[in-house]
């Protein structure tokens, strides 16, 4: 009987891929890619520095310097290059040009100044190298021509990318370290000093830079953060608004419901047909408070109640500056003698009752914290087809040798300063106008519509609260 043979070794896994051996070498290339397109695209539109500023003369500032520079640097390089190193007049003035005259450039493109500076340079020491006998001066870089450098890598510093810069730097070293290859018989060799020098004032003007770039954001990023508190400071003024008009709302609805429900009982030989309509009416104003009821859940925040008291309105105004003069603050109160009396409010509506109320009560709250002390005046008016409220406090009084703080109106008191005030004035349909007086004080009018005399009035039963709408 034939045996079977024992099965083959499994053969060992297949040893992971060897990296490419040109990994290295792509990834340099790539690096040289991105650092010759550094080199040869400024990381800037050509704007010069300080074109934001806000005055003329500091928008002028740069043009003036780079003025200076070219006019010091073209007469003091052909100086000592003639005098100094012994140059032909009109090579010297060449060299003076093309070394100096780009530094006009340095405001608004100094990488292109540099593509020119930075060859002339070098062919300048070129030049040099053949003079003989000079070993005794500075070489490769002649006097005017490495502190004109630095003002150049000043200007880079200042405007372009890190890659730029690094990359500038190591052209200037390397560059610096050919030449002294080429002629290391020369004891005066500054290659190194401008190496050190332009690295520290590249370092110096990146992080001018980059902290002007940080400011910049964060004044951005404050600006930003400003609109969005304002934008939330409105919607949550309009939410408080419109939790305090669902108990007025709810009233009239409440209001149609009990005369829909008691039409029946009321009034005699009701058809079929009638009796019908008034209870769709009656369901139709319960479906709607139900509504009504869910829409002031979604608006309450979390954690809060509902409030149980009724809605103030002018009726409690009296109450609320007398609570201010108690607490310190010398205010009036002009009334007309109708309005005083909780019948004399039958002709305005509820959205109009409590939009006054509010506005004097943040008007006051405003006067309480920007000008304590300050004696207040508070009007209210009708005309019929207008309901005025008028608030004027005086400046604050002296305190000492000094007058205090007169703080523009803010967030305060209820709502939302003057937020609120325009966010119910224009609920209602009215007009309103503040600002500071000539004598230091404040003024808050509002014109609120009035419904016309003939219109039927409401009940004025107090409105339910949220809990019992």
């Amino acid at each position: 009987m034939p045996t079977s043979s024992p099965p083959p070794p499994s053969s060992p896994p297949p040893a992971p891929p060897h990296p490419p051996a040109d990994g290295l070498l792509s990834a340099a290339r790539r690096n040289l890619r991105e650092t010759g397109h550094a080199l040869s695209h400024p990381s800037h539109p050509p704007t010069p520095l300080l074109a934001g500023a806000p005055k003329r003369w500091q928008r002028l500032l740069p043009y003036v310097v780079v003025l200076a520079l070219a006019a010091i640097f073209i007469p003091v390089t052909i100086n000592v290059l003639t005098a100094q190193y012994e140059l032909d007049a009109g090579i010297a003035g060449a060299l003076a040009v093309a070394q100096a005259a780009p530094l006009l450039m340095l405001a608004h493109r100094p990488l292109q100044a540099w593509w020119i500076i930075f060859p002339a340079q070098i062919l300048g020491a070129v030049v040099l190298l053949g003079q003989d006998g000079k070993q005794d001066h500075a070489w490769p870089w002649t006097p005017p021509g490495l502190v004109g450098y630095l003002f150049l890598l000043l200007a880079l510093g200042l405007r372009e990318r890190r890659r730029t810069l690094v990359a500038v730097w190591l052209a200037t070293g390397a560059s610096g370290l050919v030449l002294y290859v080429i002629s290391s018989h020369r004891g005066t060799d500054n290659s190194l000093l401008m190496f050190i020098l332009g690295a520290v004032v590249l370092v110096v003007g990146a992080t001018v830079r980059e902290r002007g770039d940080a400011q910049r954001r964060l004044a951005e990023q404050e600006t930003i953060s400003e609109a969005e508190r304002a934008q939330r400071t409105l919607l949550e003024e309009r939410t408080r608004i419109a939790r305090e008009l669902h108990d007025v709302v709810a009233h009239h609805m409440s209001v149609i419901t009990v005369q829909a429900d008691s039409a029946p009982y009321r009034l005699q030989g009701l058809s079929d047909e009638a009796r019908e309509e008034f209870g769709s009416i009656a369901a139709s104003a319960r479906e709607s408070l139900t509504e009504m009821r869910r829409l002031l859940v979604v608006l309450r925040s979390e954690g809060t109640e509902g409030e149980r008291a009724p809605q103030p309105g002018l009726d409690r105004v009296q109450q609320l500056v007398e609570a201010t003069v108690r607490a310190g603050l010398p205010a009036e109160l002009s009334l007309p003698a109708g309005l005083s009396l909780p019948a004399g409010l039958e002709g305005v509506p509820p959205a109009v009752d409590l939009s006054a109320y509010r506005i004097v009560q943040e008007a006051l709250a405003n006067v309480v914290r920007h000008a304590p002390g300050a004696r207040t005046r508070v009007s209210v008016s009708s005309d019929g087809a207008h309901l005025t409220v008028l608030v004027v406090n005086d400046p604050p009084p002296q305190t000492g040798s000094s007058l205090a703080p007169r703080t523009p109106v803010e967030t305060t008191g209820t709502g939302h300063g003057l937020v609120g005030m325009r966010e119910r004035v224009r609920l209602t349909g009215g007009t309103l106008d503040t600002g500071p007086l000539p004598d230091g004080g404040f003024r808050v009018a509002a014109r609120l519509p009035l419904p016309p005399a003939s219109a039927p009035s409401s009940s004025s039963a107090p409105p339910p609260t949220p809990e019992d709408s």
